[in-house]
């Protein structure tokens, strides 16, 4: 989607200092005979400084006066942002993209402005806000409230709905989500936050910037409010026992549109099919067939070799984006994703699984895979041609009942342990058989 403006928290989103403010209150403590209360730092952490340190100072007895209490903070934190508080890894070069590409950038920030300056000003990174507002600038309303995004949002004057604030807080993601922003949450795994009161509201969720790109950001869609019509989407995966060349013209034929994720460009190269987009993390794509899905393709998405999912997870993500865009519901196809690791095989079925909602199904030059479920599609009304091959039922969710009708060994509303083996093997014997999932989620294979 578009972006037209960027919102960023410092601390903890920016510059890597929630180690520093969460000592800095012991250092204050320390300096005045105060025992330190570990729990003290996450219960205020929301707040604006100059609160942060009243309560100190009419609570813990910290300082000779709030007001001395604060300077000597500031100045604590502006040496160490100068001196020791290092910036995340990629950081710099997201927002070097995020400028060059014209968009303006804003802080919206708990920190004091002048000491955030020197946090920006120690990297270079200074002259790329337009903006910089701090929590005392909107009467000390700290960010379980939205006015600091909200004032950040009018100085840079873009709209509400295209402007994206990026936050590692679970109570910056919470409110500005809730106050109408997207929302890209930057987690990190040494600042002990809470993923589960992070992840459910924002609209992207990366492990640091290596997973962060604009092009990311500008795929994005907002699910569609109405849904008319389908788009079938063909994901063409990397497995290193690809499928057919004709198998892939076959399904890019009946496809509106076809994602590449990473080797998959290989398959669509050699079946002379250009795909919509590219992403992974080229890992195993060859040079020569790179280089042909950056020129062929319209949006290219590059991800990190280390990062938290597959390739084929983050091509579904970009099918549902563009369903999104259309207003139509999502039909997933997937190729070229089974062959030659098992494990692979294994994890293709768990996604596909937790897709039901987008009828997915698989399809190699041996079978055909889909997952039956009510979250999408219920049943699977087999024809004439599947009569005599081999079809395998397997619960892919708790409490799953299935019925299969015109098969060698009927069933009628069984329910199916997960994983269990009972419907493997049976055989399509009548030209309308079909596989029923009344509850639960289905994995139904038919053996070409």
């Amino acid at each position: 989607m578009p972006i037209s403006g960027a919102i960023f928290d410092c601390d903890g989103t920016i510059v890597d200092s929630m180690g520093m403010w969460g000592t800095v209150i012991d250092v204050m403590c320390k300096r005045y005979g105060v025992a330190a209360d570990p729990a003290f730092f996450a219960g205020i952490e929301s707040l604006c400084l100059r609160d942060e340190c009243r309560i100190l100072c009419d609570e813990k007895h910290v300082g000779t006066s709030p007001e001395g209490l604060y300077e000597e903070i500031c100045a604590y934190v502006a040496d160490k942002y100068e001196h020791e508080v290092a910036i995340f890894p990629g950081c710099k070069e997201f927002l070097l993209a995020v400028h060059e590409a014209g968009i303006p950038m804003a802080l919206a920030t708990s920190t004091p402005s002048r000491e955030v300056r020197s946090a920006l000003d120690a990297h270079g990174l200074g002259s790329l806000f337009d903006v910089i507002v701090s929590t005392e600038d909107v009467g000390g309303r700290d960010k379980e409230y939205p006015d600091v995004y909200l004032e950040a949002l009018r100085r840079l004057g873009t709209d509400l709905e295209t402007t994206w604030v990026f936050e590692d807080a679970p109570f910056g993601v919470q409110t500005s989500k809730r106050a109408g922003f997207h929302v890209v949450a930057i987690f990190n795994d040494h600042d002990g936050r809470d993923e589960a009161a992070i992840r459910p509201y924002a609209d992207i969720f990366v492990h640091g910037y290596a997973e962060l790109s604009l092009a990311l950001v500008r795929d994005y869609a907002d699910p569609a409010t109405k849904v008319v019509g389908v788009m079938r989407a063909l994901v063409v995966d990397g497995s290193p026992c690809p499928s057919s060349p004709d198998l892939v013209r076959e399904l890019a034929a009946e496809a509106d549109y076809v994602i590449a994720a990473d080797r998959g460009a290989e398959a669509l190269k050699e079946a002379g099919v250009s795909p919509d987009v590219f992403c992974g993390d080229s890992d195993s794509v060859g040079e020569k067939a790179l280089a042909w899905a950056d020129a062929a393709a319209s949006t290219t998405i590059g991800f990190p070799v280390e990062k938290y999912a597959t390739d084929l997870s983050l091509a579904i993500d970009c099918a549902r984006h563009e369903s999104a865009r259309r207003g139509r519901a999502l039909q997933l196809t997937v190729t070229c994703a089974t062959g030659g690791r098992p494990d692979h095989a294994l994890g293709v079925v768990g996604l596909l699984a937790r897709a039901a909602d987008a009828c997915p199904r698989l399809v190699e030059d041996g079978y055909e895979l889909r997952i039956v479920s009510p979250e999408g599609a219920g049943s699977w009304n087999l024809g004439p041609a599947d009569r005599g091959r081999t079809l395998s039922a397997i619960a892919v969710m708790p409490g799953t009942v299935v019925s299969e009708r015109g098969m060698k060994w009927d069933l009628e509303r069984r329910e199916m342990g997960l994983l269990d083996d009972l419907g493997v093997s049976n055989v399509v014997v009548a030209d309308d058989a079909v596989v029923t999932c009344a509850s639960g989620a289905v994995a139904v294979f038919v053996i070409r």
